[in-house]
């Protein structure tokens, strides 16, 4: 009986480790994470002094404002005497220490980036930018953050130190989990004048990855369709990031947007979304705009209904067979995507910096658009069967909600796959001579 729980127990671990690892795995970055780097690059009378860098080695997810917060469980009793390029949110109870007293006294610290403008003698490189860090594929200088750590009361060689435990990473909401540190060959560095190399006295990392579904069981954003062959609009589905309570939303034109403060961002981040029937935060407006000869044309459009949130550095990234034909990206900067080598068909699009990379609240100035002129293969392309639409979209990181194929707008019955407006207005032309001769 007891292997029989045995065995059932064992199968229920190996499980639930297979689900925990399918639900951060994301098909289009399978290999983005955000890596915690440990290095001790020196020894104190009572413990250490660490080097921590944070690469977000993510594609195309980044952390926003309010920025990053860190959180570990120290294995001993160590303390915090000090820190440069960070800060913890709380002292903790330093009192039996008399005299020179802790930066930080508790158990488990909560570590934030410090906010640009800081004292030059509180900064180090890579800090100091209030947690905001930009995806390793939009900008990889700017996706690392670093701090320094001198810790007490801890072991002083490379056998008495014993690794924090129990990391957390909260950019700046849920959805990260982190695995235990394990100890890695030390870090090599060079001087400044490149002709010698120093090394960590230790190192060890921290791996965490990132799942959607500890976010929200709900799409944070959603898809609707459009093309110049068909009058119909194929909307987000209903409640497509969930039905929220009435009380959550503010109609258009009602009279509380003239309200002061109604753009304020709250402690909480609680958004306060225009009443749409999809009520997503988002929305990307996918449309088939011009079909020429040897290209055709496609806009997209992203809107924010968020009347508390303003979106620095968004991504967009789209999946489709075409992408890896594009000739030309208006106003957007573009970057393919390339996770497995033999498929190119990701791109990623972001804002021009000083000129787009802010997509503003809900309101006139809440969006964002672009076209995109792509090259037919002429051997694949087609406009049948919904061929012409993403098969993916995410903005920020997160899958947006696509409508069900069978809403999408569809070819008229007798058209051709490659026709033009100007070959329908041609056709046109001709059926009304025939009809006028017709009746000479």
């Amino acid at each position: 009986m007891n292997q029989r729980i045995l065995k059932f127990t064992s199968w229920a671990i190996l499980l639930s480790m297979f689900i925990s690892h399918a639900d951060s795995y994301d098909p289009l970055d399978p290999f983005g994470n955000v890596t915690i780097k440990w290095d001790v690059i020196s020894w104190t009378a009572d413990g250490y002094v660490a080097l921590v860098t944070m690469f977000n080695f993510q594609m195309y997810r980044h952390f926003m404002s309010p920025g990053w917060t860190m959180t570990w469980g120290w294995a001993k009793k160590e303390v915090i005497w000090s820190m440069v390029g960070a800060q913890t949110t709380e002292q903790g109870d330093c009192s039996k220490f008399k005299g020179n007293v802790p930066h930080c006294c508790k158990r488990v610290p909560t570590v934030v980036d410090l906010l640009p403008g800081v004292p030059y003698n509180q900064q180090i490189a890579n800090c100091c930018k209030g947690g905001v860090v930009a995806s390793w594929g939009q900008d990889p200088g700017s996706a690392v953050s670093a701090f320094q750590v001198s810790v007490g009361l801890s072991g002083t060689t490379n056998k008495t130190v014993k690794l924090p435990t129990n990391f957390t990473l909260l950019g700046p909401g849920p959805g990260y989990t982190c695995g235990p540190a394990k100890v890695v060959p030390s870090t090599v560095y060079l001087t400044p004048d490149r002709r010698r190399k120093t090394q960590a006295l230790m190192t060890w990392n921290v791996t965490c990855t990132y799942s959607q579904l500890l976010v929200s069981r709900h799409p944070s954003c959603c898809v609707s369709l459009s093309s110049f062959y068909n009058e119909t609009i194929t909307p987000c589905p209903k409640c497509s990031c969930g039905c929220h309570n009435k009380k959550d939303c503010i109609k258009p034109d009602s009279n509380k947007l003239k309200m002061r403060g109604i753009n304020t961002p709250k402690k909480d981040n609680t958004p306060l979304l225009q009443c749409t029937h999809h009520m997503c935060p988002i929305r990307v407006h996918w449309h088939v705009k011009v079909n020429y000869k040897d290209y055709w044309r496609v806009k997209i459009a992203i809107t924010n209904f968020n009347y508390r949130m303003n979106f620095t550095q968004w991504t967009l990234v789209a999946q489709h067979p075409n992408l890896n034909n594009v000739t030309q990206v208006f106003s957007f900067d573009y970057k393919p995507i390339v996770p497995y080598q033999s498929i190119n068909d990701t791109a990623m699009f972001y804002g021009m910096k000083f000129y787009n990379d802010l997509l503003m609240e809900a309101g006139e100035s809440g969006n964002v658009q672009t076209e995109i002129l792509l090259k037919k293969d002429k051997d694949v392309f087609t406009f049948k069967q919904g061929w012409a639409f993403p098969r993916k979209i995410y903005f920020n990181g997160d899958e947006c909600m696509l409508p069900p194929p069978d809403a999408y707008p569809i070819l008229p019955n007798a058209a051709h796959q490659n026709f033009t407006p100007f070959s329908r207005f041609a056709a046109f032309l001709v059926l009304i001579v025939v009809t006028v001769s017709h009746f000479l």
